[in-house]
């Protein structure tokens, strides 16, 4: 395992949660011009498209313990390099979540209770949606990304157009799933927020690992029966 990989997969992380979260905590309601669920779910996407051309000639640019994990599956990652990629990438989650917090202390009356975007159910779903309702949904978003990842990185597909339909499939999950749980299908962004927040959001943050690996597991074998032997 190289150094120059795993500084990728920091560096991404760290900007997918920053790019993503920091839309959601800094810009989303911003007075007048606040950008809203579109925005934040385009930001989301546009963070793992501008990481992708940057770093994925690096590290394959995975950014997500979910995302690694689904790749192994599909037989595209090896079991060894699972652990230190995904160290790589909650570290990466967390050291953007101290800049936002930072970052947003700066205005008067900041608080974390609003929040500071993290994944929630029940009470802490934007919509109240349920516990049940909330892993389902991060289930089924999870696998439709692995499809989507496995799929656009398929030696028969187009070329070079992998980090567009990525990016367009993380906007569309966060535009479907923003009211059900915040939008997680990431661990280490749900980790990064949620130590800041502590309380409900760390009690509940074994959903937003558990889902999101499950879905990837059932994404990466899943296509890999699906793709066949076309690699």
């Amino acid at each position: 395992m190289q150094t120059k990989q795993l500084a990728a997969e920091f560096f991404g992380t760290f900007w997918l949660v920053l790019g993503g979260c920091g839309s959601a905590v800094l810009a989303a309601a911003f007075p007048n011009l606040g950008i809203g669920l579109l925005g934040v779910a385009l930001a989301f996407g546009l963070t793992v498209l501008t990481m992708a051309f940057a770093v994925g000639h690096i590290s394959g640019c995975h950014l997500n313990p979910a995302v690694s994990i689904g790749l192994w599956a599909g037989g595209r990652f090896s079991a060894k390099d699972l652990v230190p990629y995904i160290v790589s990438q909650v570290l990466g989650g967390v050291a953007a979540a101290v800049v936002l917090y930072f970052i947003a202390s700066g205005k008067a009356g900041f608080t974390v209770s609003a929040g500071f975007a993290s994944n929630g159910y029940g009470a802490h779903s934007p919509g109240e949606y349920s516990l049940g309702a909330a892993f389902l949904c991060e289930v089924v978003m999870t696998f439709m990304f692995l499809l989507v990842i496995h799929g656009s990185t398929d030696k028969r597909a187009p070329q070079g157009l992998a980090p567009v339909a990525i990016g367009l499939c993380l906007t569309l999950i966060h535009l479907i799933s923003i009211p059900v749980t915040n939008t997680s299908v990431n661990p280490a962004r749900s980790t990064g927020v949620a130590l800041f927040v502590g309380g409900w959001a760390i009690q509940q943050l074994w959903l937003f690992w558990v889902a999101p690996i499950i879905g990837a597991l059932l994404g990466g074998t899943v296509y890999r029966w699906l793709g066949g032997n076309g690699e």
